[in-house]
């Protein structure tokens, strides 16, 4: 994880790097100043702008919300840079300096990073499951067709039997091409045999996962 700081005082950053350094977990930190920061695509979990003169505060977090999706903390030293942050970016959590105020912007910190991290775990998992049931399907789509492929390939390999029986009705290279059909086949036809079996042994194993549940569920009753 890395954490921008955009900040113009430099014992601002010092304190914020030096309060997270007695934290059990401590993120990387990229430390600028709003004068030499003029927009990144990304590359931060979670940006924090230490107190700026309004009219410089703005145009940062402009910057950012139209450069990446992290969260921004903003620190703030007035009321009206407050309001004003609320009032046109009111997905930017704003904290004004206080006595504590540290220890609150670090919490309030980590709290932004996990939260990130939770989200794009759900992400993945989301990706993954809608992977996962595009190849279910792709998958039901075979078993269901499985008995008219089987069908066609007894089709071809009858056909090619017969056409093999023909001794002396073709030419030496025209056999060998027969032969590889059939051959083929007989391949095609393995596949869809462990396809068979595979299934089998997926409902197998559901069935018994599900009599183990519930001969556990029955246990648990028996026992409360």
């Amino acid at each position: 994880m890395t954490v921008l700081i955009i900040a113009d005082d430099a014992e601002f950053s010092r304190d914020i790097v030096g309060r997270w350094h007695t934290e059990r977990q401590m993120p990387a930190f990229t430390v600028v100043s709003s004068t030499v920061w003029q927009g990144a695509n990304g590359g931060f979990e979670l940006a924090l702008l230490g107190p700026l003169p309004s009219a410089r505060m703005l145009p940062v977090l402009r910057m950012l919300e139209n450069s990446s999706a992290a969260p921004v903390l903003c620190i703030t030293d007035d009321a009206g840079t407050e309001q004003m942050v609320h009032e046109e970016f009111s997905h930017v959590l704003v904290l004004r300096r206080h006595e504590g105020w540290l220890d609150s912007a670090i919490l309030l910190a980590n709290e932004m990073l996990r939260r990130g991290e939770a989200q794009e775990r759900a992400r993945i998992a989301e990706h993954t499951a809608a992977n996962l049931q595009r190849h279910a399907t792709l998958g039901r789509y075979m078993l269901e067709m499985r008995h008219n492929l089987n069908n066609a390939l007894t089709s071809v390999l009858g056909h090619s039997e017969l056409l093999l029986l023909e001794t002396g009705a073709f030419s030496t290279e025209i056999r060998d091409q027969i032969e590889v059909i059939r051959t083929m086949a007989l391949r095609m036809h393995e596949v869809l045999q462990r396809l068979s079996s595979l299934d089998a042994e997926m409902q197998f194993a559901e069935k018994k996962s599900h009599n183990e549940m519930r001969i556990r569920g029955r246990g648990s009753i028996v026992a409360g």
